[in-house]
């Protein structure tokens, strides 16, 4: 061997760390969630919920064991299969099914303002995934946040004592997803970040499946093709395409600067309510909307800041 040289190769992580093309790549998994409320309040006036919330992780399973077959990946460290089935329930199972259930009852725009607390329990559940101290700023900035959601949904649904169930369900779909972006985003640096979503797919791909077909027996769909068609949005972009980019965007990092881009997520999903459903652009909703986005924005970038 020549001098300085080796024959040991260093393992590298799957994703290597650079700050601006985590950005984007963060910006762009954004774009493509953010039709996901809308497109499933689409979707729920033809199919049912059960089967959009479980249909959609069918056929995106589909498309993830082709891929990975296609690509030949080998199975996952045996230590890794746990923090998938987080990942599964999390992106795979909850969200889906809770937002599917909880738009049935709610426009599109007051379940995106609900959804906007989304970005800061990430990072509330990144801080306690890896260990790390927050200043106890970040936890004051997190309970105005919830404050003001919570004090939205009160507002839209007539009033103290009145919180609609939609609501409840919509805040356990961000709780369910806070987990499912944390792990997912610790996953993809050593899984990759489409090899991430796609094994979570096929661990959840079995009971999906049951549900899917419980549903269809117990309530066959009559959906007209603009149904059909946001259905499929869900199921290729928000349930697989789309977390490419955004496990993508996270594992490269720094997770808590990528997870803000997802502010952006509620204002666009607000606007595609707006546009394609024609829905009014109420004060309400657009104070409850800045008020959410503020707090939560707050919230991430006080983590950024060292504990003193």
């Amino acid at each position: 061997m020549k001098e300085h040289s080796s024959a040991t190769v260093l393992n590298r992580p799957v994703i290597s760390p650079r700050k601006a093309t985590g950005i984007w790549w963060g910006l762009l998994g954004v774009a493509a969630f953010s039709f996901t409320v809308p497109f499933t309040r689409v979707a729920v006036a033809g199919i049912p919920p059960l089967l959009i919330g479980s249909g959609r992780a069918v056929v995106a399973a589909a498309l993830a064991i082709a891929a990975l077959a296609i690509t030949r990946q080998r199975l996952p460290p045996p230590r890794t299969w746990l923090r998938l089935s987080l990942v599964a329930g999390g992106v795979v199972v909850g969200f889906p099914l809770l937002t599917s259930y909880a738009l049935t009852a709610v426009p599109a725009g007051h379940g995106a303002v609900v959804i906007a607390l989304l970005p800061a329990a990430t990072a509330t559940v990144a801080v306690l995934r890896t260990g790390e101290r927050p200043p106890a700023a970040f936890w004051v900035v997190m309970a105005l946040g919830s404050l003001a959601a919570i004090s939205f949904a009160f507002l839209q649904s007539g009033g103290v004592g009145h919180l609609h169930w939609a609501d409840l369900l919509l805040l356990g779909a961000v709780a369910c997803a806070a987990v499912g972006y944390a792990e997912g985003g610790l996953l993809a640096r050593t899984l990759g970040s489409w090899q991430t979503i796609a094994w979570a797919l096929v661990l959840a791909a079995p009971a999906m499946l049951v549900l899917a077909v419980v549903s269809v027996l117990d309530q066959p769909p009559s959906a007209t093709p603009v149904q059909w068609a946001a259905f499929a949005y869900l199921a290729v972009v928000s349930m697989f395409l789309g977390f490419f980019a955004w496990y993508r965007g996270l594992a490269i990092g720094p997770m808590a600067q990528v997870s803000q881009i997802q502010l952006f997520q509620p204002v666009l999903s607000i606007g595609w309510a707006a546009l394609l459903l024609g829905e009014a652009l109420t004060w309400t909703t657009l104070i409850g909307a800045l008020a959410v986005i503020l707090c939560a924005a707050a919230a991430v970038r006080v983590r950024l800041k060292p504990a003193p």
